[in-house]
């Protein structure tokens, strides 16, 4: 087996081999308000649940060159964001909205999504997605280095849930048709696949 010092990698060799290896990994598409008020919305992989009592999420925002992202700067300044699940019928507008923008431009008005009121948050919501929740800002911390920050890890407390209605069932969620989709490593996605049930000990 090879062994590989991440210490010896660059910053890209460990970015291939850490994408290319937890794989499928769930993707958020985030909503944020500027100061300015321009509605923004980026998608990001490094995303996952933290906690179900209360509801938190995790959300993990890389910086290029030690340089906050929009997101990143618009949650820790407003305390507000929407997270969306991707799904097989949205992931084509969302990933428009990976493009490189300036901060006063709309990737929501790129990608021609569709805004939704929140109901507890400023922040607004996209209709084209099945599912999305309102968090508030819970923590953030800066990641990296000694001299520079690699990334602004955020906690989320989901104060809103909204769901389609014919995906809930009996407090259970219908996993072939919400039909999400997830990040493999370069231009590639996942689509669920063959699901198969293991029984857990007791």
């Amino acid at each position: 087996m090879l062994s590989i010092d991440p210490i010896k990698n660059t910053e890209r060799e460990n970015y291939k081999f850490l994408i290319g290896s937890i794989i499928p990994r769930p993707i958020a598409f985030v909503t944020t308000l500027s100061k300015g008020g321009v509605l923004n919305g980026a998608p990001f992989s490094y995303f996952n649940i933290v906690s179900s009592n209360p509801p938190m999420i995790s959300l993990s925002i890389q910086r290029t060159g030690g340089r906050q992202k929009d997101t990143a700067r618009n949650i820790i300044e407003s305390k507000e964001f929407v997270i969306h699940v991707v799904d097989e019928q949205n992931v084509e507008k969302i990933n428009k909205t990976a493009a490189n923008l300036s901060s006063d431009q709309s990737e929501i008005e790129l990608a021609d999504l569709t805004p939704v009121e929140s109901s507890k948050i400023s922040v607004p919501g996209i209709k084209e997605a099945k599912i999305r929740m309102e968090c508030t800002l819970e923590r953030s911390l800066e990641l990296g280095s000694m001299d520079s920050a690699g990334c602004d890890l955020i906690i989320g407390k989901v104060v809103q849930f909204h769901i389609e209605n014919d995906l809930y069932k009996d407090g259970k969620i219908d996993p072939d048709s919400l039909a999400t989709v997830s990040r493999l490593a370069g231009t590639n996605y996942a689509k669920i696949g063959e699901v198969f049930s293991i029984e857990r000990p007791k």
